[in-house]
């Protein structure tokens, strides 16, 4: 019998009402099967070691997608354009790390844009303030999430020219659990206050509990954007139990709406090394509880994606809903690591 903390697929769909609506649900089984980005093969572009991250939306009648770009320094930011959501251009480097910042010196990877919440949206940025609003985090070493990170504010007028500015949580004021460093952060503006989800991770475990770190995900609240507030009752989304999916990574919060529920995408890394996109969904947006089902799994040998298939962005078009995750093939330090998607309507032959 399914933990009560667990929904059911049947569940899901049968509560919300899906099939009447003749409107997809949360899944996307069709995958493209190829990367739709990569990393450059210029040697001294900023991306020229992977692509990752991917944050998808629309503005100004085309798609856009921001993603993080490694070059064996460290993390930064660029943007590509799209029509068709397959075809994608590279627009540059937005967002530059800063020599003279002891935030940004090395690393700085913006991981989402105030947007539209509805999960059946193109995700049309929404301003705040007069200027769009991201959300970035930064490591304060050189090397690859290198020491603990935080996560700031950066604005924009343009979506090219972005401002850096406040740091708004920093891993030594939460609680044991995040104390490692924070990862991915997504902001949700909802009936005048700010949701800002992010996972985090512990210290280095001892080897009693199995080694390494674990990461969860969790939410803190602002009505200004300069008074955060961790939720009491964070982690939201916890790491599930032995041999789950989600066992030492409840990762990468990607967090919509769907009329009152809320809907937290995020990737669940086991013990086995590896990495799918999962689902989370409640009613308000502290009490999620996990869908008990794999949504975008990893594939077989030989395939883009058959190491991990992770870090999921949402947006809804031409009746279809897509799941762009970063696929991962071979292994580090000689993988391959890219964008690609998925979708709920199979893609034409």
């Amino acid at each position: 019998m399914m933990d009560e903390c667990v929904w059911s697929r049947r569940r899901f769909l049968g509560g919300l009402g899906f099939a009447a609506l003749g409107a997809p649900g949360f899944e996307t089984p069709y995958k493209y099967g190829k990367l739709v980005l990569e990393a450059s093969q210029d040697a001294a572009a900023f991306d020229c070691r992977s692509v990752d991250c991917p944050f998808v939306f629309r503005h100004n009648g085309q798609f856009y997608m921001a993603y993080v770009g490694y070059d064996g320094t460290g993390y930064q930011t660029g943007l590509a354009s799209s029509r068709n959501l397959t075809d994608w251009k590279k627009l540059g480097c937005i967002l530059r790390r800063d020599p003279s910042s002891p935030v940004t010196r090395y690393n700085v990877a913006m991981n989402w844009i105030v947007r539209e919440n509805p999960m059946r949206s193109a995700g049309e940025l929404k301003k705040v303030r007069g200027r769009f609003l991201g959300l970035y985090h930064a490591y304060p070493n050189a090397g690859y999430e290198a020491g603990p990170a935080v996560i700031g504010l950066c604005w924009s007028s343009d979506l090219l020219h972005w401002e850096v500015g406040d740091v708004c949580l920093r891993p030594e004021d939460g609680a044991g659990w995040e104390r490692g460093g924070l990862y991915k952060p997504c902001l949700v503006e909802f009936k005048g206050a700010y949701y800002l989800f992010y996972n985090a991770k512990t210290p280095n475990l001892p080897r009693a509990q199995g080694g390494g770190w674990r990461e969860q995900i969790g939410v803190a609240t602002s009505t200004d954007l300069k008074r955060w507030k961790r939720y009491e009752g964070n982690p939201i989304v916890a790491n599930g139990p032995g041999g789950s999916w989600d066992e030492r990574f409840a990762s990468d919060p990607c967090v919509v709406l769907d009329r009152r529920r809320w809907m937290i995408f995020y990737y669940g890394f086991d013990r086995k090394g590896k990495a799918r996109d999962l689902l989370a969904l409640g009613d308000d947006p502290f009490h999620p509880k996990k869908v008990d089902q794999i949504l975008v799994d990893v594939g077989p040998p030989g395939t883009v994606d058959s190491t991990f298939a992770h870090k999921p962005s949402i947006v809804f078009s031409g009746g279809a809903l897509y799941h762009f995750y970063c696929a991962v093939s071979g292994k580090y330090p000689n993988e391959v690591r890219g964008i690609s998607v998925a979708r709920s309507r199979p893609w034409a032959q």
